[in-house]
């Protein structure tokens, strides 16, 4: 088992008063549970607690009026094992959960069909974990890590093309690669404490097995040491913050350590 502690404290400047939907907090959910939990959300006490997608981990509505500040903190037991992809087989899609069926499909930034031809032509014979893991290793041994203003709003298929991104980027092109080979694939927010920089991390998670099972197609993080925060279709579903207006970053600060 694997204990965390866990903090992140944002603040940012405000235009005009703003409605802002945060998503920060580690979620209670199968294979990690936090404790000594606390989150902090000002200037004003505004703050309207509702359940995440699909229900995994929780989202807070607030509105503030010239800046937001949030801090958050706690601890987090993780009994999850590192699964071996090579011997997980794929669930025939008849045998599906109806919960797993969207994350075949398309999403904003997952398009399926940008990635028919690779998956086809990179992975032939391969399937089930062993077919995600070879995924992974290619993203990672192919792409490289890094971002710049142009490239922050790439979906997966651009990202790919620019053979650069993030944790973000490197998480949607593996859900795509997935979904192409008919493997349902959702996108996981997460805490770790070997990502570096320190932030907020992305990872996939696919559906292998009859389980979803947690993927780090940057490699920084293992399954056992992730705090899942939440999870959705793509990065639109899991943002950690969400402005329903303007504002501007003034400082962001995420720390994790093992204890």
């Amino acid at each position: 088992m694997t204990h965390l502690q866990i903090s992140a404290d944002l603040s940012y400047r405000l235009a005009a008063p703003c409605t802002i939907l945060v998503q920060v907090e580690a979620a209670a959910t199968a294979g990690q549970a936090p404790t000594d939990s606390r989150i902090d959300i000002g200037p004003a006490n505004s703050k309207t607690i509702v359940p995440a997608h699909d229900r995994i981990g929780t989202r807070l509505w607030t509105t503030q009026e010239e800046q937001l500040s949030i801090s958050y903190a706690a601890q987090v037991a993780i009994d999850r094992a590192d699964p071996d992809f090579a011997a997980l087989p794929a669930t025939d899609l008849p045998d599906l959960p109806g919960e797993a069926v969207p994350y075949l499909f398309n999403s904003l930034y997952c398009s399926v069909n940008a990635f028919d031809q690779v998956v086809t032509e990179e992975f032939a014979g391969l399937s089930g974990g062993a077919l995600v893991a070879a995924m992974a290793d290619y993203i990672r041994q192919t792409m490289r890590y890094g971002s710049d203003a142009d490239n922050v709003h790439n979906d997966a298929g651009q990202s790919f093309a620019a053979r650069k991104g993030v944790c973000r980027d490197y998480a949607h092109i593996l859900i795509s690669m997935a979904r192409s080979a008919n493997i349902p694939a959702r996108f996981a927010s997460t805490y770790a404490p070997d990502v570096a920089p320190q932030d907020f991390h992305a990872v996939s998670e696919v559906f292998l097995d009859g389980h979803w099972r947690l993927v780090d197609p940057t490699g920084m993080a293992k399954p056992s040491d992730m705090a899942v925060i939440g999870i959705g279709r793509d990065a639109t579903d899991v943002s950690f913050l969400t402005a329903f207006g303007s504002m501007q970053m003034v400082e962001q600060r995420v720390k994790v350590t093992r204890i």
